[in-house]
């Protein structure tokens, strides 16, 4: 295991149950042919990509009840995933993928999280300051917030990050993202959806320079069947999907945010850093759940990738 420390953090924590079926099919009962039950919420699912990359990475946000227990129960079987998550009173949600076999297709059903008293979130924020006072080289803040929490919450974190020196890649949507640009982050993960409606632009290269005109300092944007658009200080780049792979996509825009924030905290190259996103991210595909990725389809997969330098738009965002 390699020293390089990083700190991931999951408001809205899952334990995510898998179930894989023949087919799956409205108004009929299904044999489940398979169960997987896994500690998730994206931040986790980045954790232990993480630690699969040889990378330590302590996880925090909050935890509660019966189903928090269970969460951190498989947490504690994680080599390399240290448990920091911070204990509230109610219960941590669950999370359902379905899985058909017969066309690869997954559908997801996510239960809301616990509501989060103001006593909590101060609780929490005084554990989030003490973690970033030890070797931390970059920090994701990932996902949804619970009832209860601030909408500004990222802003907050991210200023908090910004104040200690550490990194910050934020992978959030709506008004919380809105909200977080603000405290400029130093990269931050929406797709394309995502990004569209912070900017009211569907074009991505004309979204993510609106985005860093509100506060990112680069934008790295998932276009699903497009690829992924990467847009820095240094530059601009583009990198074609590798090849369409059947099996569950949930978690590989985690795997993406893994990859990016050990390429932050690595000092790769944005080029290489992008080709690494799109590898791993493909490579989670052909996993049996979020937060793991099949090795050998990445090590295949990565010198495969296509990078290109599209051209700057005539006309700003």
């Amino acid at each position: 295991m390699r020293s390089t420390m990083f700190l991931t953090v999951t408001l809205n924590a899952a334990l995510d149950l898998t179930y894989r079926v023949r087919r799956l099919e409205p108004h009929a009962s299904h044999r489940i042919r398979e169960v997987t039950e896994r500690p998730g919420g994206k931040g986790l699912n980045v954790a232990r990509v993480l630690a699969a990359l040889g990378h330590g990475a302590t996880v925090t946000g909050f935890v509660g009840g019966g189903t928090g227990e269970e969460l951190r129960g498989h947490l504690a079987g994680e080599p390399g995933v240290r448990d920091a998550l911070v204990p509230v009173s109610g219960t941590t949600r669950r999370t359902v993928g379905v899985v058909d076999e017969t066309t690869g297709d997954t559908t997801q059903f996510n239960e809301p999280g616990p509501h989060v008293s103001p006593a909590e979130w101060t609780a929490f924020l005084g554990a989030y300051r003490e973690l970033l006072r030890e070797d931390v080289r970059a920090v994701a803040l990932c996902g949804s917030l619970p009832p209860g929490v601030p909408v500004g919450a990222y802003a907050a974190l991210v200023r908090e990050a910004r104040a200690a020196g550490v990194p910050a890649l934020l992978d959030t949507s709506g008004e919380p993202l809105r909200r977080g640009l603000a405290a400029r982050p130093e990269l931050i993960k929406p797709n394309a959806q995502e990004l569209a409606d912070i900017t009211g632009t569907t074009d991505p290269l004309r979204a993510a320079r609106g985005a860093q005109r509100r506060g990112a300092r680069s934008v790295a944007a998932s276009l699903g069947a497009d690829g992924m658009l990467l847009v820095t200080p240094d530059g601009l780049w583009h990198a074609d999907p590798v090849e369409r792979l059947a099996g569950n996509p949930t978690g590989a825009g985690d795997s993406a945010v893994a990859a990016l924030l050990s390429g932050l905290a690595e000092g790769l190259a944005w080029r290489d850093m992008l080709a690494r996103a799109v590898a791993l991210s493909a490579a989670t595909v052909r996993a049996p759940a979020a937060g793991e990725f099949d090795a050998d389809t990445y090590a295949r997969l990565l010198p495969l990738v296509r990078i290109s330098e599209p051209e700057e738009p005539d006309v700003p965002a």
